[in-house]
């Protein structure tokens, strides 16, 4: 069992509910882009430029790459959690554990730093 570990909200209640709402989020998101995709068919590299560079496109493209740091993060520590036990790592599963969630948390940090980067530079 693990007692100690890294979490977003230490509710499994709570994790799945903002499981679900960032899953909405992404597919509102993905919707508005296919939709924008599909009402301007002859579509040039201004006009992209200029549908990405509006600031309600600029702000939700901002939500949903947080929705998805905070999907994936919730995802990775259910996964590390579940399979990084001593069942299968032995004394050495709770070293594992945190070197594993760390090395998430980093790796999307830098996704979400990068990704604002990207939307504000447009």
């Amino acid at each position: 069992m693990v007692n100690n570990v890294m979490s977003l909200s230490r509710s499994g209640l709570k994790d799945f509910v903002i499981q679900r709402a960032t899953a909405v989020v992404l597919a509102l998101y993905v919707f508005c882009i296919v939709g924008f995709y599909l009402a301007n068919p002859g579509m040039d590299r201004a006009t992209l430029l200029g549908y990405f560079s509006s600031l309600p496109m600029k702000v939700f493209s901002i939500m949903a790459v947080l929705a998805t740091v905070a999907h994936a993060w919730i995802g990775m520590w259910t996964v590390g959690t579940d399979y990084i036990r001593e069942h299968y790592f032995g004394a050495h599963a709770t070293t594992f554990r945190v070197v594993y969630q760390v090395g998430c948390l980093l790796v999307l940090f830098v996704y979400a730093l990068w990704g604002i980067d990207i939307f504000w530079r447009l």
